[in-house]
Parts: C-alpha cells; sequence; structure tokens
C-alpha cells in the first residue's frame, strides 16, 4: 500500500506542475504543512526545496498561506521576486473548515492584482488545497 501511497503523491506533483530538476522555493513553512507533498516534490524536482532566503532564481515557488498570515496580494508579489519568467506558484491554503481557510474569491482577487493567472485548483491533501498560478511570460520585461 506505500508503494501506491507514494505513487500517487508523485503523480499529484505531477499533476501540479513540476518537472525534474526544478528549483523550487518554499515560503511559508511551518509545523501544518503536508509533509508527504513535500517530499513527493522533493523527489520529483530531485532536490530538496530551497527555504525563503535563496536569493537566486528559482523555477516555481510553493506557498504555504493560512488567513491569518497577512496579505495574500504581498506575498505573492514577493514570491515572484526571484521567479524565472514563465514561473509558477503553488498557492497551498487550508481546506474549507480548516484554521486559516482562505476564501477562492481572495485568491483570484489577489492573484489579479500580483500580476498573475490562475490556472487550476487541485486536492493537495487531507488538510490543503492548491492553486497553481503562473507569471507572465512577459513579466522581466516590463521591469
Amino acid at each position: 500500500m506505500s508503494a501506491t501511497a507514494d505513487h500517487a503523491e508523485t503523480n499529484l506533483a505531477v499533476r501540479l506542475g513540476f518537472q525534474p530538476d526544478m528549483v523550487v522555493q518554499e515560503i511559508g513553512y511551518d509545523d501544518d504543512v503536508d509533509q508527504e507533498l513535500r517530499e513527493a516534490i522533493e523527489e520529483l524536482i530531485g532536490s530538496e526545496l530551497v527555504d525563503e532566503d535563496y536569493d537566486d532564481v528559482a523555477d516555481a515557488v510553493v506557498l504555504w498561506f493560512r488567513d491569518e498570515d497577512g496579505d495574500l496580494t504581498d506575498a505573492l508579489v514577493d514570491s515572484i521576486a526571484y521567479m524565472d519568467e514563465g514561473g509558477s506558484i503553488l498557492l497551498l491554503t487550508p481546506k474549507t473548515g480548516r484554521d486559516g481557510y482562505v476564501e477562492p474569491s481572495d485568491i483570484g482577487e489577489a492573484a489579479t492584482t500580483a500580476g498573475l493567472s490562475q490556472t487550476k485548483s487541485i486536492s493537495a491533501g487531507k488538510e490543503w488545497n492548491g492553486t497553481r498560478l503562473l507569471t507572465p511570460k512577459s513579466a522581466k520585461a516590463k521591469k
């Protein structure tokens, strides 16, 4: 059963847009994150997730965000500061009824304000929903 569960988690990492050899920055890590999802992403990319202090270019960001974490728009803008052109953010928020739940309308508004486009939402574990957000291909050219 364990091999099947591991395979399912790896498939989830693939469905969320992660690929081998990506540099993935993790922001908002705390005791409540889904360790199985983190491990599946690390296994797929072939390395550990880099932390919030990483100051080089990342291909993608995993952003764990709870309602009490502050302003979502600011968190998203900060997340794309060192992201490669056309990179993606996996925004992970607690599911409905869990502490820290974030309304989908708040996610959509924050993403739009931050200049990101929302592609899909998916259940990303027992406690977390994932929303994949993409940076525009021309984001760096506008700066």
